[in-house]
């Protein structure tokens, strides 16, 4: 998705949700300051070092929601996980984490179990930072303590940050893999209900819980940008929900 097509989608977001673009900006300085300082990756270097290595267009976009579980059961029984780039969105790390999976790239917003991004980076999986305005306090913290980091900002792209379109975690990585010339998006977790996990909530202490209003509205948009995707790309798109 061409930026001036998300601008369109962004500021319909900002109207919907109440968010300032100014504090989106703000914590996108952040985070590329933080970048300049400690050095990052670009576009090529992801599609070098993983969709090059691995020689393959295929993706598997892991999702937090109720059916991850059984989805990454699924997988493991079906699937060659050596024929795909395994991408998961922030909170779902740890669910794969669980079943002893490394993805080959984590899409996060910092608020997901930091101890198992940690963990899945040390392990070199390659982490896209996004900076939005709720999260200034978890990038001035966190970032720096990640290596192979690519940042993305929910607003216009400049210095070292890119944005490729998409809102929540999960749309955001499906977005990224188009950038890396995916040809075919397998879907995993991405349940666009009205339910949350603990994976999606590491606060929460039940495993499923229902979803605040907010997180009702980000699901709602979640699921129309992957119906955007599947009206105008090529891209063979196969939900496991479906």
């Amino acid at each position: 998705m061409k930026f001036a097509e998300w601008e369109l989608w962004y500021n319909k977001i900002l109207d919907d949700f109440n968010f300032n673009r100014d504090d989106d900006e703000s914590s996108a300085k952040l985070l590329n300051r933080i970048l300049d300082e400690e050095g990052c990756l670009n576009l090529d270097d992801l599609k070098n070092d993983i969709v090059d290595f691995k020689n393959t267009n295929k993706f598997i976009i892991f999702g937090a929601g109720p059916s991850i579980k059984e989805h990454i059961e699924f997988i493991k029984n079906n699937y060659n996980l050596d024929d795909y780039i395994l991408v998961s969105a922030d909170g779902s790390t740890t669910a794969l984490l669980e079943e002893h999976i490394v993805p080959d790239i984590v899409a996060t917003d910092l608020d997901g179990n930091i101890d198992d991004l940690l963990a899945v980076n040390c392990r070199d999986s390659y982490m896209v930072i996004h900076a939005h305005g709720n999260n200034k306090k978890e990038i001035e913290r966190y970032t720096s303590f990640f290596d192979n980091i690519l940042g993305t900002t929910q607003s216009t792209p400049f210095g070292h940050l890119y944005n490729f379109g998409g809102f929540t975690d999960g749309d955001r990585a499906m977005f990224l893999s188009l950038a890396l010339g995916a040809e075919s998006l397998t879907l995993a977790g991405m349940d666009f209900g009205n339910i949350v996990t603990k994976y999606s909530r590491p606060k929460n202490k039940k495993l499923l819980q229902d979803a605040d209003d907010i997180k009702k509205k980000k699901l709602v948009y979640a699921e129309q940008l992957t119906n955007w995707i599947k009206d105008n790309t090529d891209v063979k798109l196969v939900n496991l929900c479906d």
